[in-house]
């Protein structure tokens, strides 16, 4: 049992109270005796809302489950509609209006590029996204599979020649069609040079070429007659052509080029919720002492490499001279957001007259006052460069839940000495009631709203458990293109331009979730910017460097315009449910089941036994893919599913549980810290993956925290994987 201080009729976990003090407080111009008072009473206004909000998702999904039961199947649309609206789940429209929200950011109103989301409880990862606003492209392209390791070009830890030729190819084919020569190409440079603030760019036949297009010259480093480094501007993403003969690449380079660096990561969320296992005050120090290190600029985490420890910190700014000879300095850092748990976590950190408070209180109080020290300019490395907070909330269940999270933010503000709207809002649009009313969430955040974005994982799980009573869900592959998930992703896109979002807000897409296919990457997720989103998730820097290269290709901006013309995703498509179409044979259910199965075990064992809240899990195939709790929530819910409509039943969802264990416990053979779910198949890892399959009608939306919070507890607690309770 920890020890507690007592304030204000709250009971706070002694690590907490002690970080707030002698950490966070100091220099924000909040006292910690003040910053305790005023979150007693946000608790005490804003607590019981909470419940009734909580409440009231839970007495809608109950008048669902008994219309589908009612009404088995596939129903019939405008009767369905008729319900929901009746019930209070679907809005009217209620008229045209724009978002009005100031004092945003360039990263969020300007710039399309690509958003890292990490978990901010490991501070290596977090100050690496922090640091990912510029990387290299040769890297990226010499260690992935985007070049074949055909014909002698094999990765190898050693530079070969022969695979670094066909990078350089790649990349003088991507400066042609990013900063296109007036005449010639790059691919003939041998030197770059200025004249009178004009790039000149001189041939291998003595020829010389200014850029097509002037204004794409954007500065440089060191001296203008043989500069070190050439600034390029295009989309409104910077490209950096690194000059100098200090390496084996430039010294085999016709214009002396080492290196290619792109401006990748313009923002990153900062992550409290999904990717984090933080299930009790120890956890949550963890974080917030991660997320304050940021705001202060202090953060640092130690790397051993090849048995040299690496010390790691924030990248400073980076500077130019600009053509006119001018100093010109570019943020070396990504905009960062810090995104909060769901309304419906609570925790026992803080306690108000013995109950627990929603864990979003407190997480909205601390990393506010955290993000003082930037607003109040207490860091040598300034995150918005125009005063405000960024804050993504997740799991918002409709218009009336966004309201109480604004009228949230505005108490924080109040708390916490802020102007109005300082914090700016980013909405999940990951829950089916959010989504149906998207245009109603906005209009409730118009002030604030900076972010809206499709989180198809959690989405799917919350279709899934929301149509629960309808009938067996399709399989999880299938459901990918039923009508419902091709017209959400569209209908994002197209609400947030109705609501004036261009210019104020970023409109963003879901992750890859397969970190080592950069090749597929660049295949598919190009199709997020030709969507009208100016940002989408990435998995890794690395990957975010490649996914820049999609925002070279398209012009988002104008994108936006042209879809702003065109016809609106279809509602109807919306509620189209993706039932099953056809009977399966008992392979493909034995299939589709054990792909679950060891989906919910490959996550699951690493969250109880380890507190690893995201990280790359291998599937039945052995290809590692990027796992958080949205993906334990679709499979779990769909197997539940299929229990509910007798596709599978108790005996043979634990037998394919059994049989996964022993692929999982082989895939995680290596990790010596690894503790075998077999043979005695009662762990807390191995229950907490029965308990969110047989739980899964039950609990509340389908949410897997619930499972997992008390078996990591259960875990902490002392009780070895594999031994009986």
């Amino acid at each position: 049992m920890s020890e507690r201080i007592a304030l204000n009729n709250l009971s706070i976990d002694r690590a907490l109270h002690d970080l707030v003090a002698d950490e966070i407080a100091p220099g924000s111009g909040i006292d910690a005796a003040r910053f305790w008072r005023e979150l007693s009473g946000i608790a005490a206004d804003l607590g019981g809302k909470n419940r009734a909000l909580l409440e009231k998702r839970d007495a809608l999904q109950r008048r669902i489950d008994a219309w589908h039961q009612a009404h088995p199947g596939r129903p019939d649309l405008p009767a369905y509609k008729d319900f929901l609206t009746g019930i209070g789940y679907l809005l009217p429209d209620s008229g045209d209006f724009s978002a009005r929200t100031a004092g945003v950011d360039e990263e969020i109103a300007v710039i399309a590029g690509p958003q890292l989301v990490v978990p901010v409880d490991n501070a290596r990862y977090a100050l690496n996204a922090a640091n990912a606003r510029w990387a290299s492209l040769y890297d990226a392209l010499y260690g992935t599979d985007v070049i074949p390791e055909t014909e002698g070009c094999k990765r190898t830890a050693k530079y070969n020649p022969v695979r670094g030729a066909r990078v350089i190819r790649y990349v003088r084919d991507f400066l042609d069609r990013a900063a296109p020569l007036a005449s010639g190409s790059h691919h003939y440079a041998v030197k770059y040079t200025l004249r009178s603030g004009t790039l000149i760019v001189v041939m291998a036949d003595g020829s010389e070429a200014e850029l097509g297009a002037r204004e794409c010259f954007a500065g440089y480093r060191g001296d203008p007659q043989s500069p070190s480094g050439v600034l390029l501007k295009h989309n409104n993403l910077h490209i950096e052509i690194c000059i100098g003969q200090d390496n084996a690449i430039a010294r085999g380079d016709l214009a002396g080029i080492r290196d290619v660096r792109l401006e990748s990561a313009v923002t990153t969320i900062m992550d409290c919720e999904d990717s984090v296992a933080a299930v009790d005050a120890a956890d949550k120090v963890r974080v917030y002492r991660n997320w304050a290190g940021l705001m202060k600029g202090d953060l640092r985490a130690s790397v051993d490499r090849g048995g040299e420890t690496i010390q790691r910190a924030l990248q400073p700014d980076l500077e130019f001279t600009a053509p006119d000879g001018a100093p010109l300095r570019l943020r070396g850092r990504s905009l960062m957001f810090v995104r909060h748990v769901g309304a419906h976590l609570y925790t026992g950190a803080v306690t108000l007259d013995g109950e627990e408070i929603p864990e979003t209180f407190l997480d909205a109080m601390v990393t506010t006052l955290a993000a003082k020290h930037d607003l109040r300019g207490n860091s040598a490395f300034r995150n918005s460069g125009v005063g405000s907070v960024y804050a993504v909330k997740p799991k918002m269940h409709g218009p009336e839940e966004v309201a109480a999270a604004v009228e949230l933010f505005a108490r924080v503000e109040d708390a916490l000495d802020l102007e109005r709207n300082t914090l700016k809002i980013g909405i999940m649009d990951e829950e089916r009631r959010t989504t149906v009313n998207l245009k109603a969430c906005i209009r409730a955040a118009a002030e604030r709203v900076a972010f809206i974005n499709t989180g198809f994982l959690d989405r799917t799980g919350d279709e899934i458990h929301t149509c629960m009573e309808a009938g067996p869900v399709a399989r999880k592959n299938d459901i990918k293109s039923t009508p419902w998930l091709l017209a959400y992703e569209d209908w994002n896109v197209d609400i947030g331009l109705a609501t004036g979002l261009p210019g104020r807000a970023q409109i963003g897409k879901g992750m890859w979730a397969a970190p080592d296919s950069m090749a597929a990457m660049l295949a598919q997720k190009i199709a997020h910017p030709r969507a009208g989103a100016n940002t989408a998730w990435v998995p890794s820097p690395l990957a975010a460097t490649l996914h820049a290269l999609h925002y070279h290709m398209v012009d988002v901006a104008a994108r936006q315009r042209a879809l702003a013309a065109a016809g609106r995703a279809r509602l109807d498509d919306i509620l189209t449910l993706p039932l099953l179409e056809r009977r399966l044979n008992d392979i493909e259910v034995a299939r589709e089941l054990e792909n679950n199965a060891q989906s919910i075990l490959g996550y699951v064992v690493r969250w109880i036994d380890r507190g690893i809240g995201c990280s790359k899990v291998p599937d039945l195939s052995d290809t590692e893919l990027m796992e958080d709790r949205a993906t334990l929530r679709i499979s779990s819910q769909h197997i539940a599913n299929w229990l509910r409509h007798g596709l599978v039943n108790e005996p043979q969802v634990r037998t394919a549980f059994e049989k996964m264990a022993v692929v999982v416990d082989r895939q995680n053979a290596a990790d010596p810290e690894y503790q075998n779910m077999a043979m005695a198949f009662n762990g807390p890892a191995f229950q907490a993956a029965l308990d969110l399959v047989f739980q899964g009608r039950e609990v509340a939306n389908g949410y897997t925290e619930p499972v997992l919070h008390a078996r990591r507890r259960e875990a902490k607690g002392g009780r070895s994987p594999g031994t009986r309770a």
